[in-house]
């Protein structure tokens, strides 16, 4: 029987419980509808219990507790499940302490347990016990539990190795329910490492789907495909995605229907930068019984969003309760990366350098892997990102512009095009773009000027000297008459000079035929000829001015200090200069007529 939607009903019958759990497998396995499936195994468990048969309680009790672990989130449901395994275990153990039935219950309390307190030793027990009891079914369960419960971004090796031999071993199970699980872990998998072969495996799990809908594996891919809206900075199809995704949760009877939706509408407001908007679902959410047991993540977004909000106070709060004695107590589940990237980001609108610090030394050994939520339903971009926030926040500026480099780029290979742009400006904060500037350079008689991929060649003149002075002291102020007298500008000399002026001092005439002298040397002992031709043009270039700077006897020629004369005499030059440019190239020469500045001060300041 069907419901009016197309899921199977539980049937009512005045025979033992067959036909409910017949109807429960189906609802569970293959077609992945949570709420049917429990109500059927409820009513399955109910008939079984008052005709005394164990063995179809048992089945019940494990088709209830559902395909996902701590599937049953309040207190009072849990607690009922744990109850009905535990004494179907004692039941059984009297009878079949090793069968089939006995080792998936211990397997279903193991992974129970062992998630609600962020381990994972019980359910790999229980999955060697699974493996050697040669029972495909019971070793096919065990396996998608241990999956669940090994979501830290450190077991991630052993996850792909689970999730392939859930693949392998569903081929004997006879449930197609087997199969979808395999390959979704495996997909979830590449997800959450940031494998660039994630969209195919998807791709491969899509269409399995089209053949024949599972709810809960389609919630899940429809999770994901939300994240990729977002990661593709489409928020506004991401948002309108996200509740039709809600709907589907709810009618497959997932319990992380809510929190997985407050998930999008967080990350979606994160990168809007509206994430106030949401303070009163955080509120809520924050201590909402359908978390799961370890998601610390909406504690450190309430945290975030209360400081971005001026709230000091209840952000504070929020990052002591996570804090606990020390960051390392956090459990490492699904939500562990994206937990610290809130509590960073926390950190630095409180300027808590300490919890910052304490931050980066956990997430270090993780920074190639992306931030992502549960199954891969939300992403924050790279962990680059947050360990370039933590460091510039505990004072280590170079080591978060490294880190925030390649969040740029990493974030640019998973396609996460917000979260890109985040980390280009968390740099740009730390350190500013520095604008493009241009060059000028002697060749013999003429003068190289590049700007970007631009070159030209002009014609040595006066005014193409003070250009090469001004470009070679970027942002500098450079007296006229500095620039009136040469050579010696070249040198960048500071502040004012008496009247009457040698245009080359006797300490600048050493240190440029010193340099002159090293110029030779290096033209005699290398055998790269680019360099040699370098040296060479720049020693000409010197000797040039060196004589035309020096008068009879070898004595500096005088320069008498006219400040208005070197004002007027330098800008004509510049001027001229600049339009010789142009005629070359009207882009560069235009570049030059907005950033250098002449006067009795001249500078070249590019913008």
């Amino acid at each position: 029987m069907s419901s009016a939607s197309g899921a199977p009903e539980c049937v009512e019958t005045d025979f033992e419980g067959d036909n409910d759990l017949v109807a429960g497998v189906r609802a569970l396995h293959a077609d992945g509808d949570l709420s049917t499936a429990r109500r059927c195994f409820d009513a399955a468990y109910a008939r079984a219990e008052a005709g005394g048969d164990a063995p179809a309680m048992a089945e019940a009790a494990l088709g209830f507790a559902g395909v996902w672990v701590h599937e049953h989130r309040t207190g009072s449901a849990a607690a009922v499940l744990e109850q009905r395994l535990g004494r179907l275990l004692g039941l059984l153990g009297r009878t079949e302490p090793d069968g089939a039935l006995a080792v998936r219950i211990r397997a279903r309390l193991g992974a129970e347990r062992d998630y609600r307190d962020g381990r994972a030793d019980a359910v790999l027990a229980a999955l060697e016990e699974a493996r050697a009891s040669g029972d495909p079914v019971a070793h096919a369960e065990a396996l998608s539990l241990a999956h669940h419960c090994l979501l830290g971004p450190e077991q991630r090796l052993l996850r792909r190795e689970i999730a392939v031999e859930l693949l392998a071993v569903s081929s004997r199970t006879g449930r197609r329910g087997d199969m979808v699980m395999g390959l979704l872990w495996w997909a979830v998998d590449l997800l959450l490492d940031g494998d660039r072969h994630a969209e195919r495996r998807l791709a491969e799990l899509r269409g399995l789907l089209e053949r024949r809908d599972h709810l809960a594996a389609g919630y899940v891919a429809d999770a994901i495909d939300v994240m990729r809206e977002i990661r593709a900075g489409r928020f506004a199809e991401a948002e309108r995605r996200a509740g039709e995704c809600f709907e589907r949760g709810r009618r497959a009877g997932d319990a992380d229907a809510e929190g997985w939706y407050g998930a999008h509408l967080v990350t979606i407001r994160w990168y809007q930068g509206r994430l106030q908007e949401l303070r009163p679902m955080l509120d809520r959410l924050v201590h909402a019984p359908t978390l799961s047991a370890v998601d610390n993540a909406y504690f450190a977004v309430h945290a975030v969003a209360a400081a971005e909000a001026g709230d000091l106070r209840t952000a504070a709060g929020a990052l002591a309760r996570l804090r606990g004695p020390s960051l390392k107590e956090l459990p490492h589940s699904g939500s562990w990366l994206v937990t610290m990237h809130g509590i960073v980001e926390a950190a630095r609108l409180l300027g808590d350098a300490d919890l910052a610090a304490e931050a980066y030394e956990l997430l270090l050994p993780h920074a190639e892997l992306p931030a992502m939520v549960s199954l891969g339903v939300a992403c924050f971009g790279s962990v680059h990102h947050a360990l370039g926030v933590a460091a510039h926040a505990s004072g280590r500026r170079d080591l978060a512009a490294e880190h925030l480099t390649r969040a740029v780029e990493h974030n640019r290979a998973l396609g996460h095009w917000p979260a890109a742009e985040e980390s280009r400006r968390a740099l740009e904060r730390i350190a500013p773009p520095q604008p493009e500037r241009a060059s000028c350079v002697r060749e013999r008689q003429h003068w190289r000027l590049g700007w970007g991929e631009r070159s030209v060649l002009i014609e040595n003149s006066v005014g193409m000297l003070h250009l090469a002075v001004l470009l070679a002291n970027s942002g500098t102020e450079i007296p006229a008459v500095e620039l009136a007298m040469g050579v010696t500008g070249l040198a960048q000399a500071a502040g004012a000079r008496s009247a009457p002026q040698a245009v080359l001092d006797q300490e600048a005439m050493r240190r440029y035929r010193h340099r002159v002298a090293e110029l030779r040397r290096e033209m005699e002992s290398t055998s790269d000829g680019r360099r040699a031709a370098a040296a060479r043009r720049e020693s000409e270039a010197l000797m040039a001015e060196l004589a035309g700077s020096v008068g009879i006897g070898g004595r500096s020629r005088r320069f008498v200090d006219n400040a208005e004369r070197a004002r007027v005499a330098v800008g004509k030059a510049i001027r001229r200069a600049i339009a010789r440019v142009e005629e070359a190239d009207a882009q560069l020469g235009r570049h030059l007529r907005e950033t250098v500045h002449t006067g009795r001060q001249c500078s070249y300041r590019p913008v």
